[in-house]
């Protein structure tokens, strides 16, 4: 059976609302292939938000219960909206079977058992007149989890020729396919919060911190945040970069009197991506098979493949520097195609909720460190009976 799925992704860069139309049909295991999904991506699309949208969902931390609660209704409300859109310009009426919906993640206290992503799903339900799947993370976090990454279960079933996945958005993560995974350090919505301060709304190629230098002191600073030795499985909220780095590059920016300008704060932020990466890697690596000597375990090509996907990958200078930090640990840089670099994700939430509609696990304690696999998500009939 062909499912004929919209997946929905709002990262924590604040940039758009990424949108894919996906078929996925399970692939059966053979003598030569594991159990997997092959999938086309159809149509995608990202529907950039307005001034006003990246304000009010920047911001919704700040408001009150009752505020948010009608925030929430309102962005689902938008989400629907949205899908109906792009339904129409894509010449999609009729054909879609089910929208899945990330959501956009405001708050993230797992040491609490809570995870909030904004965005009804009755109400995305009853604007598209769609079956709809939601909260993704919920039912991982209640069971003792991190919610995140939760991506891993369609890498492992979706793009079984690598081994290791790189998502590079407003917070990096990385996996190793059958050993774990972990969110790394933030990513975009540092780099692009910086480049705002030169006026632009991210730093295209890379190219402001290529003009920048390394600052030592800095880099220091960065790395030797709490988070970094803590082992997986772990998550990050998006606060960590807004509230704890930005703030401590900035106080770096003043203390220097001038000496350090936004380039080489861009630049020195960009090597502390590459260098955490780099040291997320290891980590994974640790007790497996050459490990102690920096080596990946298997001699295939395959396995040293690392596909690195979200806006990041558009940054060629961030590229360049993980190039050449995880080839001195034998894993090679892959960027795939536009289209499987800008909606990895928005692919993979589809997954996730063709698997929950069939009530199939569709996150991995492995990664999180639930207690359980789980059947994750919410279900909302937006079909009339």
């Amino acid at each position: 059976m062909v499912y004929k799925v919209i997946g929905l992704m709002s990262g924590s860069s604040l940039d758009g609302l990424d949108i894919a139309y996906v078929h996925l049909q399970e692939r059966l295991a053979t003598r030569q292939t594991p159990k997997g999904w092959d999938f086309e991506l159809v149509k995608a699309d990202c529907y950039p938000y307005s001034d006003d949208w990246r304000r009010r969902l920047g911001a919704a931390r700040e408001l009150s219960a009752l505020d948010y609660q009608l925030l929430h209704v309102e962005y689902g409300r938008y989400l629907g909206e949205q899908v109906l859109r792009f339904v129409r310009e894509s010449g999609l009426e009729y054909q879609v079977q089910l929208v899945v919906s990330h959501g956009h993640t405001v708050f993230h206290d797992v040491g609490r058992h809570m995870t909030a992503q904004l965005g009804d799903g009755a109400a995305l339900a009853a604007t598209v007149r769609v079956n709809v799947v939601s909260d993704l993370r919920a039912m991982d976090v209640a069971l003792g989890g991190q919610g995140a990454p939760i991506v891993p279960i369609g890498e492992m079933l979706l793009l079984q020729e690598y081994a290791w996945f790189l998502n590079l958005g407003g917070i990096a993560n990385v996996s190793r396919a059958g050993f774990g995974a972990f969110d790394v350090c933030p990513a975009n919505r540092v780099l692009n919060e910086l480049a705002a301060d030169e006026g632009q709304p991210y730093d295209a190629g890379g190219a402001l911190a290529a003009g920048g230098a390394v600052d030592a002191e800095l880099l220091g600073r960065l790395n030797a945040l709490s988070y970094y030795s803590m082992p997986g499985p772990k998550s990050l909220a998006n606060e960590f970069g807004t509230e704890t780095v930005l703030p401590l590059i900035g106080q770096a920016l003043i203390d220097s009197g001038g000496r350090l300008t936004t380039a080489d704060a861009l630049r020195t932020y960009t090597q502390h991506i590459a260098e955490q990466v780099g040291r997320a890697v290891r980590l994974l690596l640790v007790g497996t098979e050459g490990a102690s000597t920096g080596a990946v375990a298997s001699t295939s090509a395959v396995a040293r493949q690392m596909l690195v996907t979200g806006g990041g990958a558009h940054n060629t200078f961030l590229i360049e520097r993980l190039r050449e930090v995880l080839g001195d640990i034998g894993v090679e840089v892959i960027v795939p195609d536009t289209g499987l670099v800008d909606y990895k994700e928005a692919l993979i939430m589809a997954l996730i909720g063709v698997l929950r509609w069939r009530e199939e696990n569709n996150v991995l304690a492995s990664v999180t460190g639930a207690s359980r696999d789980s059947i994750g998500g919410a279900v909302w009939l937006g079909q009339e009976a």
